[in-house]
């Protein structure tokens, strides 16, 4: 009767047999319909579905193929394995920044996220990524790293100027070094109503995550933290991802505080925030 294993080689080795047990898991198919659905010939199909009669994953009625429970229980457990390689391939080359800290995180949560990482010849597409996603929003909070290349901060502080609502937790070395990027268009920017600078000292996956959160989308900037380069963002519309990302904010916000006049005294020495 052969093994697990090369049941499950022979569905990963033919995209058309993956095909025919997602197209059956929809319901019943004609052989035609399977064959313009997977684009396999009709020599193939034949071959297929007699494979799949063989195993008794499928039944035939006429001229009508349909999944037996056998095959929909293979179909629903394969296709769950196809997900989670598809998501794996997406985020492998940047699991090492991911945030192992920020309680509840789940890859799961960014099984539909964009991942931007610098490609060959071109290094810069994380960080016009998170220059997108704050020009495209009217509000953004979050913490961490998510805006400390320069370009990004540039980008920020343009856009609080312009009326976004900005509210961010920084830890006081990244807001140190984001103050001496650009001590006077940083101090212009947090002078705005609309802008509140928070401080924690313990954030989590501070050396290597930032967390932001926007209009429509959430997103993790990856830093390598020996180099401090920006490795990848990750950003995602799902409403799962949102709740986490807002719980682990809102958790971390309770727990931060506002900047006091002294610290705005010695943090902009010669642009004094009011």
């Amino acid at each position: 009767m052969g093994s697990a294993l090369e049941d499950i080689g022979f569905l990963a080795r033919s995209e058309h047999r993956m095909g025919v047990l997602t197209a059956l898991s929809d319901g019943q198919r004609e052989r035609h319909e399977l064959c313009r659905t997977t684009g396999a010939s009709s020599a193939t199909m034949g071959r297929i579905l007699g494979d799949f009669e063989d195993r008794r994953w499928i039944v035939r009625e006429g001229s009508i193929y349909e999944l037996t429970p056998l095959g929909a229980f293979v179909a629903d457990w394969f296709t769950g394995l196809h997900e989670a390689m598809e998501i794996e391939r997406r985020l492998r080359d940047v699991w090492r920044w991911l945030p192992r800290e920020m309680a509840g995180f789940s890859i799961d949560l960014f099984a539909d996220a964009v991942v931007s990482y610098p490609g060959p010849g071109y290094p810069y597409e994380p960080v016009e990524r998170v220059s997108h996603l704050v020009e495209e929003t009217s509000a953004m909070c979050g913490f961490g790293t998510t805006v400390f290349k320069s370009v990004n901060n540039e980008t920020v502080c343009r856009c609080v100027v312009d009326g976004m609502e900005y509210e961010y937790i920084y830890s006081p070395e990244i807001l140190q070094a984001t103050i001496d990027w650009d001590p006077e268009r940083v101090a212009t920017a947090a002078a705005c109503e609309n802008c509140t600078i928070l401080l924690h000292d313990d954030l989590p996956d501070a050396d290597r995550c930032g967390l932001g959160i926007f209009d429509d989308r959430i997103g993790i900037c990856c830093h390598d933290a020996s180099t401090g380069m920006l490795e990848a963002v990750i950003d995602t519309d799902a409403l799962e991802a949102r709740e986490w990302a807002t719980s682990v904010y809102d958790r971390h916000r309770a727990e931060s505080r506002p900047i006091s006049a002294t610290e705005k005294a010695d943090l902009f020495p010669e642009h004094v925030v009011a």
